[in-house]
């Protein structure tokens, strides 16, 4: 069901972000973000020599490669558009975010490493989706490797359980999926 009818109105601004999660040829994983914004009028700008609408005052890129564990291996992270100069010189401190896990502690470990000054809040924002995505993109070769490997599967808890309501194990989508950790209230 679509939004109700608004008041009327004219439109100012636009943020797309688009994510992508890939398999490579490896064995590991690219998950990688785009975000463009866009306005609807002009913006003075020394340093571009002024922004025409519709062209992205911001425009960056993000992308994480992982491994099946959801261990960051690599990080590439470029500013194609920004209203500064001084922008894209941030790009490399995403590097810091090698060797860290996507699960929990991940928003802390991205506030100790490029939250703030020690990033662009534009490519900061990216890795949380990034996180989700990263598990959507893995979930299907895990739980397809779960099935060929049974006896691991019985040990490791999934990582959907209790992630939202609807993975509750206490809801229906637990007893009817996941019976096995139903746990009635």
């Amino acid at each position: 069901m679509p939004l109700s009818a608004p008041a009327a109105r004219k439109k100012i601004h636009t943020r797309a972000i688009e994510l992508n999660g890939y398999i490579r040829d490896d064995g590991l994983w690219d998950i990688e973000a785009h975000l463009t914004d866009i306005k609807t009028y002009d913006i003075e700008n020394k340093w571009r020599d002024g922004i025409k609408s519709g062209d992205p005052i911001h425009e960056m890129w993000v992308r994480l490669t992982v491994d099946q564990t959801f261990m960051v291996i690599d990080v590439e992270a470029v500013t194609d558009n920004s209203p500064f100069e001084m922008c894209p010189t941030i790009t490399a401190a995403y590097k810091e975010l090698k060797g860290i896990r996507i699960g929990r502690g991940w928003r802390r470990a991205i506030n100790e490493k490029v939250k703030g000054k020690l990033g662009c809040t534009h490519i900061t924002e990216l890795l949380g989706p990034i996180a989700t995505v990263s598990f959507q993109t893995l979930m299907g070769n895990m739980q397809k490797n779960a099935k060929m490997n049974k006896e691991s599967a019985a040990h490791a808890k999934p990582i959907v359980l209790n992630s939202c309501h609807a993975w509750a194990e206490d809801s229906e989508v637990v007893k009817q999926f996941l019976p096995e950790y139903y746990k009635a209230n």
